[in-house]
């Protein structure tokens, strides 16, 4: 399993309140012991609304998750060429676009996203109601690559979301507890459009969530994509990701079902006129039984 979104808390580092609230401590540790029940191989480490720019914490983030971890942040505009470089090096590969919390300069979060894309491959993440998509239209055309957070948060925006998907938008199935719609339906409804768009992420530790992820969000997604799970839970992130695709070992039962031996020809119907001494009239009615 590969987890596309999460956040870490680390009280290591500084974090800045957002609308007069700041969220508890969440470490390393305690996520890899919310998530131990799970094989996960490896996820997207997101910056939040209260970690403003800073990048200390998701240097120290990867550095402790290691290989198959990368990052989503959002840069000051001003950063330059080399810090993105660097950046990609330890393993951030997305900018985020939080337009539902900050304020933000969307011409200049737009080019700064155009020159990450030519520089290091990056793309850019969305965390908007999806109602606001249609308005963002000319902004969203030029991003060369581009995923929308929590299936777009309600289910007014859900016609501009499709839209996106149809063009090549991935979709992360995350925050089932704070969105403003039928989520089996949503998910169906993406994945029909593209099966490649749906991304799996626990968006742990949920704050201001509605109720925080739980075990059941992945049996729920499961039950809609079906023999697609894979490709949902891991494969669509880490080819979006750009890392490589995991072996996934082929089990093969060692005693499997066989179809039942047959030492005769199956039985053929016969028509009336084949049968033993048929003939017309032979065919003798039961008798009527009164009760």
């Amino acid at each position: 399993m590969f987890d596309a979104h999460l956040h870490i808390f680390d009280p290591r580092f500084p974090l800045a309140e957002n609308e007069g609230y700041l969220p508890e401590p969440f470490t390393v540790a305690d996520y890899r012991k919310r998530m131990s029940r799970f094989d996960i191989s490896g996820g997207a480490v997101v910056s939040g609304s209260f970690q403003g720019t800073d990048q200390s914490y998701l240097k120290a983030a990867l550095a402790e998750l290691g290989e198959g971890w990368v990052g989503v942040t959002r840069l000051d505009l001003d950063a330059t060429d080399e810090e993105i470089i660097e950046l990609d090096r330890i393993g951030v590969r997305a900018l985020r676009f939080n337009l539902k919390r900050a304020a933000a300069d969307i011409t200049g979060m737009t080019l700064q996203a155009l020159r990450a894309h030519e520089l290091a491959g990056w793309h850019v993440e969305v965390y908007i109601d999806g109602t606001m998509l249609a308005s963002l239209q000319p902004v969203i055309s030029k991003l060369p690559a581009l995923s929308v957070d929590h299936l777009g948060m309600s289910e007014e925006g859900l016609p501009f979301l499709l839209d996106l998907v149809d063009r090549g938008a991935r979709v992360k199935a995350t925050g089932f507890g704070r969105v403003a719609m039928n989520v089996a339906n949503t998910l169906r409804r993406v994945h029909a459009v593209n099966p490649e768009a749906l991304m799996f992420g626990s968006d742990l530790p949920g704050t201001r969530a509605g109720r925080p992820f739980q075990d059941s969000d992945v049996d729920l997604l499961c039950d809609v994509v079906g023999a697609d799970m894979h490709a949902v839970l891991e494969d669509n992130a880490r080819a979006f990701y750009r890392l490589p695709a995991r072996e996934r070992t082929v089990t093969i039962d060692p005693a499997p079902t066989l179809p039942l031996h047959r030492p005769e020809p199956p039985t053929l119907r016969l028509r009336r006129d084949e049968l033993p001494g048929s003939r017309a009239g032979d065919t003798i009615p039961f008798p009527a039984i009164d009760r």
